[in-house]
């Protein structure tokens, strides 16, 4: 039994680590810079007059890279051994699903994280379903699976190197990349 799960997770782990082809990098004519940050910190909720902005207005500033609006929080953090998006994220992953809706040709790559405690197999595990419960999320909002990929990267990629809770929380998130970013 236990060649049986072992084997099933390196599948898993297998099959989060293939690539597919990026689509072309989408141009910005901006002008802006990204946000020094990328995500709410554990903990924290979002607050703000352009929470609910999610498309481009008249202006020529990318939603994305605009440090007052939503979509520039890029970080989706998960309690312990647990893959539930937690209530005060779901406003980060329906702003997103709302640009994907009305953007269809952006794409965006769910990259799931796992803190240092349990073994390498089960932490790419934990991160790919971390990855498929904001994916699931997003398409029942309406997002085209085909503007979604899923990645595990595990322990392997930590946003903190500490050993204790703090960095522990930092680290058991998804990341949302945007292609062209």
């Amino acid at each position: 039994m236990k060649k049986i799960v072992l084997a099933t997770l390196i599948a898993i782990a297998v099959a989060g680590c293939q690539t597919t082809p990026e689509p072309a990098p989408v141009e910005d004519k901006s002008g802006s810079t990204p946000p020094a940050t990328t995500g709410v910190a554990p903990g924290t909720t979002t607050s703000g007059a352009n929470q609910g902005a999610v498309t481009g207005s008249t202006t020529a500033a990318n939603p994305l890279r605009d440090p007052n609006n939503i979509l520039s929080k890029r970080n989706v953090f998960f309690e312990f051994d647990s893959f539930a998006v937690a209530d005060q994220y779901k406003p980060i992953v329906e702003a997103h699903a709302r640009y994907l809706n009305a953007n269809r040709n952006a794409k965006v790559t769910l990259q799931g994280h796992a803190d240092e405690r349990g073994s390498r197999e089960y932490n790419i595990a934990l991160g790919q379903k971390r990855a498929d419960a904001v994916k699931r999320m997003m398409t029942l909002l309406g997002v085209q699976e085909m503007q979604i990929e899923t990645v595990s990267f595990g322990k392997e990629k930590p946003r903190n190197l500490g050993h204790d809770e703090a960095a522990w929380a930092e680290n058991r998130r998804v990341d949302i990349v945007y292609a062209g970013e």
